[in-house]
This record gives C-alpha cells, structure tokens and sequence, in this order.
C-alpha cells in the first residue's frame, strides 16, 4: 500500500509542553517503499510521534543507504533544542493534530501538491490561533509574559498578526518568484514558478497559481489560477470561504481580470473580466452575437467554466455583455522575469 506522506519537523510548543507549529524542512509525499518502512519502524502510532537524540541517529543509520537527503536532515536534528516529531501519515485523512495540519499545509507550498488534491476538512479546528512575532509563534496565553520577559531584558518583542495560518515565506520559499509583500501569502498557497505577487496581491491556503501569473488582487482558499492569467489591482475571486460555499471557482489560463474587477463563476481559458465589475453566479447578462447584438439573456452562472468570454459593462445603458473574446492576452515577459 502507498503510504500518503512522511515527514521529520521541528515543533515550538506552549508553556504546557503542547505542539502548536511545525516547521516540515524536507516533507516526502508517497515516499518510497522501503523508504516509508523504516519511518513506520519509527512511528509509535501516535500523530505526531516524538523522536529523541538516539532514535533520531538510529532513524539517519537506517535512512543513509536509502535517502541520504532525509538521513542527513535526520542527523542535523539532533542537535535541535526544539521538540523533533516524525509524521507518518498512512492515508490521506481530515488532519485531527497541529502536526498533521502543518505537514499538509507544507505539502501545498513545497509545490508538492495542489489545491483540492488533498484532504483540509476541519483544519481549522486543529490549528490554533497564535501571536505570529519577531522571536516566532506565541501561544496566545502566553503572550503577556513573554513580552514582559522580553521588555525586563531591555528587548522588544514585536507581534506581527495574531492569526490561525501563518505566512508560507518563514516556512517555505519556492523556487522562481517574486512576493511583494510576504505577509500577504498564507502557508498552505500553492505559488507557481514564475509568479509575480504585488504589495497588494493576497494568496490564501489551498489556493494558487499555476505558474507565470502577475497577481495584483485577492486570490482566496480554493481558488486556482491558470498559467498565464493576470490578477489586476484590487480585484477578487469568490473563494469558498467568501462566498462561494461548496462551489469551486477557478480561472483558467491566460485570462485577466481587471483591477477593481472579480469573478464567482469559474472562468475557462482566454476569458477577461472588464475592469470595475464583478461577476457573480446570478448575475444577469446579455449574451451578445457574433454581430455584437443582443441575442439571450442569461445569468452567469450558465457560462461557468466556458472560454473565450468577454465581460463588460455597456457604458451608456448599464448592462452587463458578454461577448467572445477574440483577443488572447500576452503577458510582458519582463515584468513577469523572476530569476
């Protein structure tokens, strides 16, 4: 049987000894067989399990003619003075433990999976909401005393944001983009290589792009952006955590969404969204002929997932078009050069 995912990582805990971070440095998704075995020769059952100084060099012994990667990242750890847990992960289920939650939220931004590929439900429940700051995760209970602590040493100690998901780049920096402003960018988002995020741009967990995309707006939980497609300043994608419920909106490749613009239907390949509107799944419209005249009114929800669409705005009676699209975005490859 194919083993879901395994993983050594470094925990911070509370001042009652609970987990509450992960930090997952080289996380194995379907590792090899043998490769998974002696990881479950390691794993007491228990998620997460806690591994001490011995078994971490009992575990690189056994790991070396196997992976030297995993066994030397094993070896290093034993000079951790944090807890060191191994994830063992069977089958991919609701992650129960802040362990499981983090490893699959690393998973996502490791690129080694992509959103709605694996099981979230309830990850909320499992992660806690923690003061995000200069020295790392605070359990909030003990935020006072540790910033007095810090404040009787002559230091300061700066809370950054108090949140259940923390930003991806103090975990997981990927290969070939660019990110304004990393606080904007949640651990668990998938970013492409080649993307380009602006200050203003936002990635939530199980969301992302593709590849080579400039995002500029808001791309929120569930959503996913196809190669090529842009973002403009301001705009926004029902996720289903904003609106959208149970439905799965996604923008296919090479489309753009203008700024102050946004979509809550899933939108094909080669679609644009004017600038200033925003297409929801009941929003009323006039499908307009090959000619540019009036043909049906539909709502939008019947042309979800369709390509080569143009939505706009009539500017002199207010009603809202589409229209095929014959224009195929080309992005600048300068602006969107990451390396």
């Amino acid at each position: 049987m194919t083993v879901f995912a395994s993983a050594l990582g470094i925990a911070s805990t509370n001042s009652n000894g609970d987990i509450i971070e992960v930090f997952y440095q080289k996380p194995l998704l379907h590792p090899a067989a043998d490769i998974a075995a002696v990881f479950a020769q390691f794993a007491d059952g228990s998620l997460p399990t806690l591994l001490g100084n011995q078994e971490l060099q009992q575990l690189a012994n056994a790991l070396r003619s196997l992976s030297i990667e995993q066994a030397q990242l094993a070896e290093s750890l034993t000079k951790s003075a944090q807890p060191i847990v191994l994830m063992h992960l069977v089958s991919d289920e609701e992650p129960k433990s802040v362990a499981e939650a983090y490893l699959k939220l690393h998973l996502l931004s490791h690129r080694l999976v992509k959103p709605h590929q694996i099981n979230l439900s309830g990850i909320f429940a499992s992660l806690p909401n923690l003061a995000w700051t200069s020295v790392g995760a605070i359990d909030l209970d003990d935020i006072s005393q540790r910033q007095s602590d810090a404040r009787a040493k002559g230091d300061w100690l700066s809370v950054k944001s108090i949140d259940k998901f923390p930003p991806m780049a103090d975990y997981v920096v990927p290969e070939g983009v660019r990110i304004a402003d990393t606080a904007r960018v949640r651990l668990g988002a998938y970013v492409g290589k080649g993307t380009t995020i602006m200050h203003e741009g936002f990635i939530n967990f199980n969301a992302g792009t593709a590849g080579t995309s400039m995002i500029e707006g808001r791309i929120s939980a569930g959503v996913f952006v196809g190669e090529g497609s842009d973002l403009g300043g301001s705009s926004s994608t029902m996720g289903t955590l904003s609106g959208g419920g149970n439905v799965v909106i996604s923008v296919g490749e090479n489309c753009l969404i203008g700024a102050n613009a946004g979509t809550g239907i899933a939108l094909g390949d080669r679609c644009i969204i004017e600038a200033g509107l925003y297409i929801t799944a009941g929003t009323k419209l006039q499908l307009l002929d090959e000619n540019g005249a009036p043909a049906q009114e539909i709502k939008a929800r019947e042309l979800s997932g369709q390509s080569d669409l143009l939505f706009r705005r009539n500017s002199i009676s207010g009603t809202i078009e589409c229209k095929t699209n014959k224009t195929v975005v080309e992005l600048n490859d300068a602006l969107h050069a990451n390396n």
